[in-house]
């Protein structure tokens, strides 16, 4: 007879929601995780008294005031509001795209002063049906915002030139006529007090968890532990790859503590020229205000994945669309199974919206 009725694959933000809300309605959980530690993506390692994210930055934000109460439920958070700048070959713009991006960029004071430039350039190289990501972007800011603060950053992100990138893949960009450098438009945002682990701790208090566990490794044993299973892990990698392997871009992080104070003087600095090889630098303790004597900062470098790799944005174009789809077909057919989360779903999500999704998923269980 199963011993629970839930085994929960993947201690992530997911996972740790689902086995808190079952739990709570007197469901008996098992939690496991490839991985030596807890929290997923989200989790963060001390060093010196410094929260380091080691899987990169994450900061929580929401609209939906029902989740803001819910993950505070199990930790307090701050003040922060993420307000990155780019730097461009030493100059240094504010991010989104704001007055103060046009101020630095033109000269402009107003924001009619800032929409004709913007208008100017943009006419004078539309492009009417856009083939590509540079035409795209040119129609949406013109061609000094994209060739500054967009074309190098993408071509890095993506591995890729921006003329051989679809155009779908910037729908629109940010630009606000405002002198507001708050990056996102949610009402409630912060980092947890102490890291997100805490937030996890709270959420998987009383539950058991299994670490250095891997699931595919031992599926059918597994498995055989409890009624239902709730795999957040690939997948793809759930089905032995199938029909082949789902793309994702990943990224490889180089991480020091340095013998200084303030590094940068922000948390997040993006790297929009070519030249530099890595995409943006963080620097974690001003996440947390921190001021401790030294400082941590981590280089991020975009990768294309490959199996081994830790998969973290999901390419989505029609090629896997098709193929996540076939995928889908055969998650739809399991009886035992539940998929969810970033890779059980092949999807990006905002961390939020983990939550949501992970609270509907409890709600159809309990």
């Amino acid at each position: 007879m199963a011993q629970y009725d839930y085994l929960i694959v993947g201690a992530g933000l997911f996972g740790a929601v689902m086995a808190r809300e079952l739990t709570d309605s007197g469901k008996k959980c098992l939690v496991i995780d490839r991985r030596n530690h807890i929290g997923g993506n989200i989790y963060c390692e001390n060093i010196n008294g410094i929260n380091v994210h080691r899987y990169g930055a994450h900061i929580f934000h929401t609209s939906n005031e029902s989740v803001w109460e819910y993950v505070n439920r199990f930790v307090r958070f701050n003040r922060y509001t993420n307000s990155p700048v780019a730097n461009y070959k030493g100059e240094i713009y504010n991010l989104p795209f704001n007055m103060n991006t046009f101020n630095k960029m033109w000269g402009v004071i107003t924001p009619d002063e800032a929409k004709e430039v913007i208008e100017r350039q943009r006419e004078a190289c539309r492009t009417e049906n856009p083939s590509n990501l540079e035409e795209q972007a040119i129609n949406l800011v013109g061609t000094d915002i994209y060739g500054k603060l967009v074309k190098g950053y993408t071509q890095k992100q993506w591995g890729r030139a921006c003329t051989e990138l679809p155009p779908f893949i910037i729908r629109r960009l940010p630009v606000r006529f405002t002198y507001d450098n708050n990056y996102f438009n949610d009402a409630y945002q912060g980092i947890p007090i102490g890291g997100y682990n805490v937030l996890i701790e709270g959420l998987l208090k009383g539950v058991e968890v299994m670490l250095d566990k891997d699931f595919l490794t031992e599926k059918e044993a597994l498995s055989e532990l409890a009624d239902k299973v709730i795999y957040t892990g690939p997948i793809d990698g759930f089905y032995g790859y199938r029909y082949g392997a789902l793309e994702y871009r990943s990224v490889r992080f180089e991480t020091e503590e340095l013998p200084i104070e303030n590094y940068q003087g922000n948390a997040v600095v993006n790297y929009t020229d070519a030249e530099t090889p890595y995409t943006r630098i963080i620097e974690h303790k001003h996440f947390e205000f921190g001021n401790q004597p030294t400082t941590v900062i981590s280089k991020e470098y975009s990768a294309e994945w490959k199996p081994g790799d830790e998969p973290y944005y999901p390419v989505n174009d029609e090629k896997n669309a098709a193929l996540y789809a076939k995928y889908a077909e055969l998650a739809a057919g399991e009886s035992k199974v539940i998929f969810g989360g970033r890779l059980g779903e092949y999807k990006y999500y905002d961390m939020d919206k983990v939550i949501e999704s992970a609270l509907e998923m409890a709600g159809k269980e309990q």
